[in-house]
This record gives C-alpha cells, structure tokens and sequence, in this order.
C-alpha cells in the first residue's frame, strides 16, 4: 500500500530531485525490475527509453552499465496539453493524436530495445491509449522489451501517480509525482488485449494492487 511505503524510511538522496517529484523516494520490490535487470546487465550497449520526470540517478544508473537512455513523459504532455480536437456526432472526444506523438514520443527514427513504461497508461486518456502502444510497437526493435505496470483498481492511495527510481538491487524508489487523475484499471486480459500484436509477455505477481508485466516484441 502507498501509506506503507511512504511511511517507511527514506533512502539516501534528495526529497524531490525534479520538478513535480514531491516527497522521500522508498523502496518497493519489483520482480518485473529484477528480470529485466539481468538483460541490462548482461551486455552493454541497449537503447533504453525511460518515461516520466527526468531521473538523474535512472540515467547514471543505465549509463554505468554502458546503455543510452532517451527520457519521455508521455504523462505530463499528455495532461497538460490542449489534445482535444472537439466531439464527434456521439459526443466522443476526437483527439489530436499524429500532435500528441510527436511532442510527447518524436523518436526521430530512432529505435529502441528496452522502454520503461512504468505506470504511464493508467493515466493516459482513451483516445491516446491504444496510439501510444501501437507507436512504442513501431519503435521497439524485434525481441525488444516493455516493463510496465497496472493498477488493478482505481481507487485507494496506492493509485496516486508516482515516479519510480531504478536501483542496483530488486527494489525501485517510488516517488510521489505531480497528483494525475488515474483513468482507469487493467485485468490481466485488457492487458493482454491492448498489446496483442507483441509476441510474449510475462507477469509478475505483486501484492500492493499493481500488475507488473513485461511485454516482448
């Protein structure tokens, strides 16, 4: 639950390290975090993308292990932009979404091997859900990975919109980001139907109400 986690002791580095990161950074253990480590450290030389606030202590980390790092927020763009282009003739919203790619994931071409999704389509709007997994598809290379998470609830304090911080071990650091509306919950069959394209994926059980999954291309 969140109020565990930030009730526990803070771990070393500063409160907030961004701007819209707020609060002490805790350790939560990930074992979708433990099983995508091993490939990071397998070898160097991997395109990661790395989605949220900007995380010093994430780029270092992927760097020291000799990978490049590209860092997205497809969150913050996506709430804070003007995406809504009016309603269609049901009153369902039409949204700007070639606009939308382009400012939040403008890749330039570039392709990459392991992105790290975290919690980011849990707070996306409808319209902008399916476009995103279907662009990060065209921008992942063949056997390339997703390490995501799902909230399997929308609501509680543990649906609180937050960053996470890798770590050399199994834990990663959550911390409290700027408080994004959560849109919705996935099953385990949502999941499987909003990345159907993708030829595996594997979930990992966790007990604070999140899902964590790792999607390969």
């Amino acid at each position: 639950m969140l109020s565990r986690w930030f009730n526990k002791k803070q771990v070393s580095g500063p409160p907030a390290a961004a701007t819209g990161l707020t609060g002490p950074r805790v350790p939560r253990h990930s074992s979708g975090w433990a099983a995508l480590r091993k490939r990071l450290q397998a070898g160097p030389g991997l395109r990661i993308i790395d989605t949220g606030y900007t995380s010093p202590s994430n780029i270092n980390y992927l760097t020291s292990l000799g990978h490049s790092v590209l860092m997205a927020d497809p969150v913050h763009t996506a709430c804070t932009g003007d995406w809504q282009n009016g309603v269609d003739e049901d009153d369902n919203p039409i949204w700007d979404v070639d606009g939308y790619l382009d400012q939040a994931l403008n890749f330039s071409g570039r392709t990459f091997d392991v992105v790290l999704l975290w919690t980011a389509l849990d707070y996306l709007p409808e319209g902008l859900l399916a476009p995103v997994v279907a662009h990060l598809y065209s921008a992942t290379n063949p056997g390339g990975q997703v390490l995501a998470f799902f909230h399997t609830r929308t609501h509680g304090e543990e649906t609180a919109h937050c960053r996470f911080h890798l770590t050399a071990g199994d834990d990663v650091e959550v911390q409290l980001a700027q408080p994004f509306p959560i849109q919705r919950a996935f099953t385990n069959r949502s999941i499987e139907q909003l990345f159907a394209g993708w030829s595996a994926h594997k979930q990992f059980l966790a007990k604070d109400s999140v899902s964590e999954v790792i999607m390969t291309r």
